[in-house]
């Protein structure tokens, strides 16, 4: 594993040397042109994109850093995604040490656990140029109207910094920004959202609130990770970088950020200050509906000499988000297990938004075993908001969408293998009658025991070995 970039100038110049990077130096409008530039060359597979001269703006403007697998991969310093959720559950999977070599190995782990909290340094990057007051301007930033039906210019690459007002545990959670003036936005703290938690538990109705923009891919990575609430996000990235994340004090709230950050928003966000957030066009690929959202007033604003905006444009799938999507769903496979042993993997399909399917495998071991993980997966986490899951043996690819269908037709009878339900569902998603809750639809799409009132099971047809091996060991002659 390489060592992943330690700041955005380090990821642009790796990205650079990879080949995975073009510079632009046209002048390109923010409104809506660089997202039909950037959704075309997302679904093209092609690169990273730097936007040098945005109209209206001094400072560059860097997106799609992580539209592919390789780049996500190179973003986390891995080979593979799932070599860096096999990281994560290596600690995981700890046991009592029984020998001297096993004692050892178990102190490297909680070693490197203890290395990845963040580290507070007295000096930053990101506070080489500091606007507070009126000073404070939006507009100095090459924000992006993504789509015709978007009200105004949203941040959407934002690590939103908040503390539990009872504990003091941070949580950074990332979260859309429409812009209202020159120093204030929306808050886009859905239901279920850790950042709205916080808010709600403030005696006084207020909580201060910091924004990184422009952050190292692993910690920008993080704040988009579904933690619980008590997990810090930073020591996250600190455990999958490697080393931990510097951080600074805020100039004018109690709180810390990451110390090269290129762009630093600093604030208040009270439960009675709000306004009417959206529609904005979202990972749905729908313009999700207008509401009411908590602002966000802006005190100061720091930020790096030459600071380059970070941005990234979601709709219709695929979008860059996709990849980080994917990520979560490598990493966090072993914290799953935790909960589901017998769960061999699972896959969150990007057409499906990630909430809308989950793809399970399990080791089948007694009757009505897939309707038992359809609803453990129904509460745990963020998974508890999946609106469908389909369950399959444990030798089927739940990558290979083909393969699963194919389970879904031939393994269904739908009078007893189908499942509704209901249950809470993700703020975004338009389909049911009620907001946040609605109608959910599990698949048993496994091999059914004699217990579950199925006949006896056929055997599926497979090529024995010593016919495919003499097959490949005769291809050639076979001149095809």
């Amino acid at each position: 594993m390489a060592t992943p970039p330690r700041d955005l100038r380090e990821w642009i110049a790796l990205l650079e040397r990879e080949g995975e990077l073009r510079r632009i130096s046209a002048e390109v409008d923010p409104d809506l042109e660089i997202t039909e530039i950037t959704d075309r060359v997302v679904k093209s597979g092609g690169p990273a994109l730097l936007f040098e001269n945005p109209k209206s703006s001094s400072h560059p403007l860097l997106i799609n850093q992580f539209g592919t697998e390789r780049r996500m991969c190179l973003a986390l310093g891995v080979e593979t995604l799932d070599d860096a959720a096999a990281k994560l559950g290596d600690i995981l999977d700890m046991q009592p040490p029984e020998g001297l070599r096993e004692k050892v190995r178990g102190l490297l782990k909680l070693k490197s656990l203890a290395d990845s909290r963040p580290k507070t340094v007295a000096k930053a990057p990101c506070q080489e140029v500091f606007y507070e007051g009126a000073d404070v301007d939006l507009g100095r930033l090459p924000i992006q109207r993504c789509w015709p039906d978007d009200p105004a210019p949203f941040i959407t690459l934002p690590a939103v910094i908040t503390k539990d007002p009872k504990t003091g545990t941070r949580n950074v959670g990332m979260y859309r920004m429409q812009v209202i003036d020159k120093s204030s936005t929306f808050m886009h703290w859905q239901m279920h959202k850790d950042g709205r938690a916080d808010l709600l538990a403030a005696e006084d109705g207020r909580i201060p609130v910091a924004v990184a923009i422009g952050l190292d891919p692993v910690t920008a990575y993080s704040a988009s990770a579904p933690l619980p609430k008590h997990l810090d996000e930073l020591m996250l990235a600190g455990f999958l970088r490697g080393e931990p994340v510097e951080l600074v004090r805020c100039k004018t709230v109690d709180l810390e950020v990451p110390a090269n950050a290129e762009i630093v928003l600093e604030g208040w966000v009270a439960k009675d200050d709000t306004g009417i957030e959206g529609p904005f066009g979202d990972h749905t690929g729908y313009y999700s509906h207008a509401e009411p959202f908590p602002i966000f007033r802006i005190s100061a604003m720091t930020m790096r000499r030459d600071a380059i905006y970070a941005s990234i444009v979601v709709g219709k799938p695929p979008a860059e988000d996709a990849w980080l999507g994917k990520a979560t769903e490598r990493i966090f496979l072993p914290a799953v297990r935790m909960t589901l042993p017998e769960i061999v993997d699972y896959d969150l399909p990007v057409a499906g938004a990630f909430h809308n399917c989950v793809i399970v495998s399990i080791r089948k071991a007694f009757p009505g075993h897939a309707q038992k993980v359809m609803h453990a997966l129904w509460g745990l986490g963020m998974l508890s908001l999946s609106k469908s899951i389909v369950v399959v043996d444990e030798h089927v690819d739940v990558h290979d969408y083909a393969d699963v269908f194919f389970r879904v037709t031939a393994n269904v009878d739908p009078k007893r293998d189908v499942l509704i339900t209901e249950g809470p569902l993700d703020h975004l998603d338009h389909a049911p009658g009620r907001q946040f809750y609605g109608g959910k639809l599990g698949i048993d799409a496994t091999h059914k025991l004699p217990e579950e009132d199925a006949r006896p099971w056929p055997e599926e047809i497979v090529m024995s070995e010593d016919v495919k091996e003499l097959v490949t060991r005769r291809w050639v002659e076979y001149g095809l």
